[in-house]
């Protein structure tokens, strides 16, 4: 089976991805120039395509952007953080960039958590993960007593769930400057409970970590929730100021 067919199913079967072609956001030009960079990181069964609307919103707010695209299904956790991620940050940051940020969606925030965890980032400046399984997914629980959704999700989705062994659940708090933004409007259906709030793929209470600086509900679901008006100026409003705008 094609490479670019198994991602498809990926994405369909785990709501990674949609049939309808992605989100497009337009926003005002900001006077916000800066020559900080925003790396992004997509989620499982994505490429850097689906992070376009929020490079394009950056990129408006005067940040350089690295739009990373990374074979999340097929290699660990580990070796993308260890030589992909780490490869990328050297030779497509520009060198004399003021502080580096991240924005990731879904896996990208653990990919970003692993590693931070093992490898220093001088000028790190903040960090905003959305919709990521901080404390696991339980959708992702179901797969992993299904021989061909393991087949499909390759070696990282299965290590996403909830137990106590997963890799969420063993990297203990964030020691940078994280936002979180959790979407609960799930196109999917509800997860696990039908009390349960989340945006399809992860409850809202899983996305949350120790030692995050911040926090905000987005209504949208897993699939979009980068791409959502709301999510982009929560996001650049992170970035800038180190808290998300709270309504009263």
């Amino acid at each position: 089976m094609k490479t670019t067919l198994k991602s498809a199913l990926v994405g369909t079967l785990l709501g990674l991805q949609s049939g309808a072609a992605e989100m497009s956001v337009d926003e005002p030009a900001s006077t916000n120039a800066t020559k900080d960079c925003v790396v992004l990181l997509h989620g499982l069964g994505r490429t850097g395509f689906s992070m376009k609307p929020v490079e394009r919103s950056l990129v408006r707010r005067g940040y350089s952007v690295v739009n990373l695209t990374y074979p999340a299904l097929w290699v660990p956790l580990e070796r993308l953080a260890d030589e992909h991620l780490h490869e990328a940050l050297a030779s497509r940051v520009p060198p004399d960039t003021g502080r580096i940020h991240f924005v990731t969606h879904s896996m990208g925030g653990i990919l970003v958590r692993q590693y931070l965890a093992s490898h220093r980032v001088a000028n790190l400046g903040r960090v905003v993960m959305i919709g990521p399984p901080n404390q696991g997914s339980e959708k992702t629980d179901l797969f992993k007593s299904c021989a061909l959704g393991r087949w499909l999700t390759g070696p990282n989705l299965s290590r996403l769930g909830t137990g106590p062994d997963d890799l969420p659940q063993t990297m203990g708090a964030v020691g940078f400057e994280a936002g979180v933004i959790a979407g609960d409007r799930p196109w999917l259906g509800p997860i696990g409970k039908r009390t349960t709030p989340g945006d399809g793929i992860v409850a809202v209470e899983s996305t949350k970590v120790a030692g995050m600086k911040d926090f905000t509900i987005v209504h949208g679901s897993h699939t979009l929730l980068m791409n959502q008006r709301e999510t982009l100026e929560q996001m650049g409003e992170f970035i800038q100021h180190g808290r998300f705008r709270h309504h009263e």
